[in-house]
């Protein structure tokens, strides 16, 4: 099992390292297409290769026309099987925590909580590779309060690390009456305001924590993005009036994440490349959104209200 990791892996750095060629490779077929679709003549320093790159383009398909990139090969079996998610803490976990990650056992469908004991991260990663689990989630604390969540895609990556705050749980809230049961059916994903391409990169590493539901479930998590704090919702609704009438109940937990590093590799690979990470200097520029839009996010606001 190890060696055909080993294997696994050495193909995939490859493929990603064929990245650049194969997109330079594209750009010279756009140019050339171009070309021949507007009765231009072909580009000088495409000359040459011309009657190679013609005889390409017409064996080609809407399927390879587009080369694709390492995203691709992360979640190209994310369509085929529906996630498999295991779910752990920091070692010597207290009470909340515990209790948190029980939680968050009922938000991901499919997922099975372990209690860590004394394994080491390689040790878990390796095991859920072998029993074939798509994500591994690990939860933090700092002095009993959950500081932080780490996302880890199976079996090649990437892995996503956010700072965890505002943690409420649903025995926290008060109103019980008001508050929901928790379902376990699939439910709807609200994925708002990831608009830039580390926004797009960081909704795809979310949206992939769920499987697909059924058009009619009740059920919706909201991943809402203000100022790249991204606040978490669950929700059910129901119609007690008819299609018209619709009452939403929150059915926790809740909380807010604050992405600061994505790594290109597993948990446990201290060598693999960091895809982007915030800097000191980044938490002064007050009016830069990483993820997001939010100045498109407050125009629409105000439109709504006036």
């Amino acid at each position: 099992m190890l060696r055909r990791n080993i294997r696994l892996r050495r193909e995939y750095l490859y493929r990603k390292s064929l990245e650049g060629k194969e997109r330079l490779l594209y750009e010279k077929k756009r140019k050339i297409k171009e070309a021949l679709d507007e009765g231009k003549p072909i580009p000088t320093e495409l000359r040459n290769e011309e009657a190679a790159l013609r005889q390409e383009i017409d064996l080609e398909d809407d399927y390879t026309a587009v080369p694709k990139t390492h995203i691709d090969d992360e979640y190209a079996n994310a369509t085929v099987r529906d996630p498999k998610i295991l779910l752990t803490t920091s070692r010597d976990p207290s009470a909340p925590l515990v209790q948190f990650v029980k939680e968050l056992k009922f938000v991901f469908p499919n997922a099975e909580r372990m209690n860590r004991g004394g394994q080491v991260i390689s040790e878990i990663i390796e095991s859920c590779r072998a029993h074939e689990f798509t994500d591994v989630i690990l939860v933090h604390e700092h002095r009993g309060v959950p500081d932080g969540l780490i996302i880890s895609h199976l079996p090649f990556g990437p892995t996503a690390y956010f700072g965890l705050l505002n943690v409420v749980t649903r025995h926290e809230i008060k109103d019980k009456k008001a508050m929901g049961t928790m379902p376990e059916a699939y439910p709807h994903l609200i994925l708002d305001n990831f608009k830039t391409k580390l926004g797009e990169r960081t909704a795809n590493i979310l949206k992939h924590l769920f499987p697909v539901p059924k058009p009619d479930t009740k059920r919706i998590v909201t991943f809402a993005n203000r100022s790249d704090y991204i606040s978490f919702r669950h929700h059910i609704y129901e119609k007690p009036g008819g299609p018209k009438s619709v009452e939403l109940k929150e059915i926790g937990p809740r909380f807010e994440l604050r992405l600061y590093q994505v790594k290109l590799g597993t948990m446990e690979q201290s060598e693999a490349q960091i895809e982007w990470v915030i800097r000191p200097y980044m938490n002064t520029t007050k009016k830069r959104s990483f993820i997001g839009n939010d100045q498109e996010s407050d125009d629409k606001r105000k439109k709504s209200k006036a």
